[in-house]
């Protein structure tokens, strides 16, 4: 049982009594030591089969688990979710301990969380609805009640997708519309189990009785209600394995800490901690590679990062490339993919992996054109995605009607586009923060990306570009893309990539901007875009290549900058240390790392020195109770642009600033944009989008000029 694994893998293989922490790096064998620790504890007597249950994240991960304790003689051990785990003792045990039949689950909640929208008062946009369903998902593992839920936005420096109060009072008429239906959901499951070990001892000693040795793979991503369930579980004693790499927390955004696997030895002082660092997934020049990427990291994480040491032969060197504009990147990836298959590399052994998914239409297209099959995990295809599909009915339509109101102003085509696709709710800016609104804003501005490249191309060709040509593109696209593959590419987000490995890996769209992404803005969100790329490093066996291009489309300026995460270790480069977001030096990038470092520590009202732990208190800087130095001028002045802002963009005002925040900058009136960027509630986008506005509106500037383009003297206005 102990034959072919390594010194730390047959240590965490005979540490059969816990506790027992397993710190695992990429690529090094960590499921063959837990799956071979708990065959061993069977086949020596020590475990009987049925008192062990292993918990994953993941199904697929479960029944891989599964398999392997077959092949190892281990029948009999449970392999399950968390979700799994609870939802059979929910069943077995809610009789007994409630009485009736288990609450319907509810499969998805998308659908009650619309009508609890509706029920509280709220037009929600349908494209809002999974935002708001992954807010309360969030709230309910962080173990977050509806009345808290602005509060801790506010301490977690967490966007919502809108006002954090209507949130919470979608947040809870969704519960009580749950309670007067009978239903429950999937936190659900995991709350009210552990719940009733909580307050039915003789329930949770029966279920302490079946399960005597647990192990916990993936245990960085554990929640705190996972957790909560999880101590209830291992409450009588039991023995506790846990599995997991801090270096690979990338899910914190729904509510997954590394705090847990971290804080092992502080909670169990006498646990035994292995750590396992023999890369045998990755050549030496992947793992350099890898091993340098952390070690420019920050943060708690970072001082538990895994130096990995490869086991293979050597390979080639990671190749670092730039192209001048992303069609190029993509087509000149898909030409090296082509140059790889007819080497003999299976297309199934190569893997294309970008942050986003609205990254994945010039993949398809590139990969297509040379006739690559290929297929897309973790997301739609591009022309699959129902705003996609849906634009195509609407431009589809605006084609065919000859004198379309939408369109007949429009000088070039792709202004006609973007006047159809401004009936479903497009502008010209993104949408702030991230989630399913900014992913189909991302969607549909691709179309308009599409429609200025077509057009470029049809008349660089002396070829006339209407609204039919276009569409007959777009229809065209869609059925090169939609071919079945059975032996393809993988094209995958960096999220979705996670537990997989290829022999040949291309990152791409490394810039600023884009990794880390634009709207990470604590130093913990840019840390945990480190760790992304460090994922996506960390899948290739063999071929690494990386790359990004210098601006969006051809012929367009070159503006933009590699991640800062390669500064030091792609050939060139110089470790220059953080930049603006965007890529942006200069003042910006140091009003970004001076207000990150006002933003440390305990805050303290400037008028009395009280620490200050209200989330509005810490914005003024000052109690409510003490009084205000507040320019009440200009916080109408302020009021007046933002209102304008929030119509041109059709948008709540509050998405623009918060009422807060709009005080806090009417009491600093702020001369510079490092001023600016010291107050709470100014981010890296919103500094490079408002910030000129605002600095002018405080300097005393007439609101109507502010932003808009200069113009001629007009005649008998002595406004101008």
């Amino acid at each position: 049982m102990l034959a072919g694994l390594d010194p730390e893998q047959r240590a965490v293989a005979t540490a059969l009594h816990g506790p027992v922490c397993v710190l695992a790096g990429a690529g090094t064998g960590k499921t063959r030591a837990i799956t071979h620790r708990i065959a061993y504890g069977v086949r020596s007597g020590v475990y009987q089969p049925q008192q062990v249950l292993a918990v994953t994240f993941t199904a697929r991960a479960a029944g891989e688990m599964r398999g392997r304790l077959r092949q190892l003689g281990a029948d009999g051990v449970q392999a399950r979710t968390f979700h799994s785990a609870a939802l059979r003792q929910l069943q077995y045990f809610w009789p007994r301990a409630v009485g009736g039949e288990v609450p319907r689950l509810l499969e998805r909640k998308v659908q009650l969380v619309a009508e609890a929208a509706g029920r509280s008062g709220l037009r929600v946009q349908r494209t809002e609805l999974r935002d708001l369903t992954a807010e309360i998902e969030w709230a309910k593992v962080t173990q977050i009640v509806p009345d808290d839920y602005p509060t801790a936005v506010a301490k977690s420096s967490r966007e919502a997708p809108r006002d954090p109060a209507e949130i919470a009072k979608v947040y809870a008429t969704y519960e009580q519309t749950k309670r007067d239906r009978g239903v429950i959901d999937f936190e659900d499951v995991l709350l009210l189990t552990a719940a009733i070990l909580e307050d039915r001892p003789e329930i949770a000693e029966r279920v302490r009785a079946q399960y005597r040795h647990f192990t916990v793979d993936e245990y960085q991503d554990v929640s705190p209600l996972q957790q909560r369930l999880l101590d209830q579980w291992t409450a009588g004693g039991a023995s506790l394995c846990v599995v997991g790499d801090a270096s690979q927390t990338i899910y914190s955004f729904t509510g997954a800490t590394p705090d847990y696997l971290l804080g092992f030895r502080t909670r169990h002082p006498e646990a035994t901690v292995v750590k396992l660092v023999r890369d045998y997934r990755s050549t030496p020049q992947v793992v350099h590679l890898a091993n340098g990427l952390l070690s420019q990291a920050r943060g708690q994480a970072a001082q538990h990062r895994l130096e990995l040491v490869s086991q293979r032969e050597a390979g080639p060197e990671p190749a670092f490339k730039e192209y001048p504009d992303e069609p190029t990147e993509a087509e000149s990836t898909a030409h090296l993919i082509k140059d790889l298959l007819a080497t003999g590399v299976r297309a199934s052994e190569v893997a294309v992996l970008f942050r986003t998914n609205s990254q994945s239409e010039v993949y398809e297209q590139a990969l297509a054109d040379l006739g690559i099959s290929y297929q897309l995990k973790g997301a739609e295809r591009f022309f699959e995605r129902p705003e996609v599909r849906e634009a195509g009915v609407l431009l589809k339509g605006a084609a065919r009607a000859a004198d379309d109101p939408l369109t007949a102003e429009a000088p070039d085509l792709a202004a006609q586009v973007r006047a159809v696709l401004a009936t479903r709710g497009f502008t010209a800016t993104p949408p702030a923060g991230s989630g399913a609104v900014r992913e189909r804003w991302e969607s549909l501005a691709a179309l308009v990306r599409l429609a200025e490249e077509f057009e470029a191309g049809r008349r660089a060709a002396g070829e006339r570009a209407d609204l039919a040509a276009y569409v007959a593109e777009l229809d065209a696209r869609a059925a090169a893309q939609h071919a079945p593959a059975v032996e393809g590419v993988t094209l995958a987000s960096l999220h979705a990539a996670k537990g997989l490995e290829w022999d040949a890996v291309f990152l791409v769209g490394l810039t600023e901007g884009t990794l880390p992404i634009i709207y990470a803005k604590t130093d913990e969100q840019v840390e945990e875009e480190r760790r992304l790329l460090y994922v996506g490093v960390t899948r290739a066996r063999r071929l690494l290549t990386l790359s990004w291009a210098l601006s969006r489309s051809p012929g367009g300026r070159a503006s933009r900058r590699p991640t800062r995460f390669l500064d030091g270790l792609r050939p060139g480069s110089g470790s220059t240390g953080p930049r603006g977001r965007g890529g942006q030096g200069g003042v910006e990038a140091g009003a970004e790392r001076s207000a990150a470092r006002r933003s440390r520590g305990p805050v303290k009202c400037r008028v009395c020195d009280r620490t200050l732990t209200e989330a509005v208190e810490r914005k003024l800087r000052r109690c409510e109770s003490c009084p205000s130095s507040m320019d009440e001028a200009l916080f109408e002045r302020l009021r007046e642009w933002r209102a304008a802002q929030a119509r041109k963009q059709s948008v709540p005002a509050y998405v623009v600033f918060t009422d807060a925040t709009l005080m806090a900058i009417a009491e600093d009136a702020p001369g510079s944009l490092r001023d600016l960027a010291a107050i709470s509630g100014v981010g890296a986008m919103k500094l490079d989008k408002y910030g000129a506005d605002v600095l002018s509106l405080c300097a005393g500037e007439d609101p109507e000029l502010v932003g808009e383009p200069e113009e001629e003297p007009v005649q008998n206005s002595p406004e101008k």
